[in-house]
């Protein structure tokens, strides 16, 4: 089924979106979900699994032999293409190396940064969106991913093997603003775009659907502010979205919508 990115300004709480979606998806459905933050390392407790053995770029010989099919392709001005994929990959024939696996959720990385003076982030970049690209995914089967703050990665063109953008928006304007921005290069790629309100109270959830409204953003759903997912979260236990199933699965049924106009 669908393959959809989560992304959001710092702090919106996309990993714990992520998480929650996983949790609800997974009582009758595979989901793979993709951590595609170079920089975030809570989302494996999130999800109360261990991180996978390798990053997915690991498994492409590392962050150098990624860079230097980059650096080929651009000195050949284009004309060779990069291939980090030679084969489609379905969501359940990952290598066990790659996915770490609890009941129906798989949980992969495409990388992290381990040391100082690395360098840029653009062969993380490619490597996630060549991954999204070479994914293949059954009607049962789900992909979740993860972003970093901002939409970088939509710049990276790391959207364009997915289905939708899920834009995730707090009670700011900056993060309006940022979700605008999003919902445009979502209609340029070609791709579904939705809101998720999450941290406000029924009055500033009102205020938000007004002001995305305005700019023509069609809401989804909200996840309202849980004490109980906040605690656990700062403990670095499994999160537990059974206090949200009902905001929970109502967003699913309205990303099933969007995506299913495409099929």
């Amino acid at each position: 089924m669908p393959k959809v990115i989560i992304s959001g300004r710092g702090g919106s709480g996309k990993s714990t979106l992520v998480t929650l979606l996983a949790g609800t998806l997974a009582g009758d459905r595979d989901v793979l979900v993709i951590d595609a933050d170079e920089s975030n390392l809570g989302l494996p407790a999130m999800l109360g699994m261990e991180p996978p053995e390798k990053g997915i770029m690991e498994s492409l010989g590392g962050k150098p032999a990624v860079g230097q099919k980059l650096m080929k392709s651009i000195q050949s001005q284009g004309e060779e293409k990069v291939s980090l994929f030679e084969e489609e990959m379905p969501v359940g024939g990952l290598p066990a190396d790659v996915a770490s696996v609890s009941g129906r959720i798989r949980l992969a990385r495409i990388g992290k940064i381990d040391h100082p003076m690395e360098g840029c982030a653009c062969p993380m970049g490619a490597t996630a969106r060549a991954f999204l690209n070479a994914l293949t995914a059954g009607e049962a089967e789900w992909v979740i991913v993860d972003t970093e703050a901002g939409i970088e990665h939509m710049g990276r063109g790391v959207l364009e093997g997915a289905d939708m953008v899920l834009m995730l928006v707090d009670p700011s304007h900056e993060a309006v603003l940022l979700a605008d921005k999003a919902g445009d290069l979502a209609k340029e790629a070609g791709k579904e775009f939705g809101v998720v309100i999450s941290k406000a109270d029924d009055e500033l959830r009102q205020v938000l659907e007004a002001r995305l409204l305005e700019r023509s953003l069609e809401v989804l759903g909200a996840v309202p502010t849980s004490e109980e997912i906040a605690g656990a979260n700062l403990n670095g236990e499994p999160l537990d979205g059974r206090s949200l199933e009902a905001d929970l699965r109502s967003v699913v049924a309205a990303i099933e919508e969007k995506v299913s106009a495409l099929r």
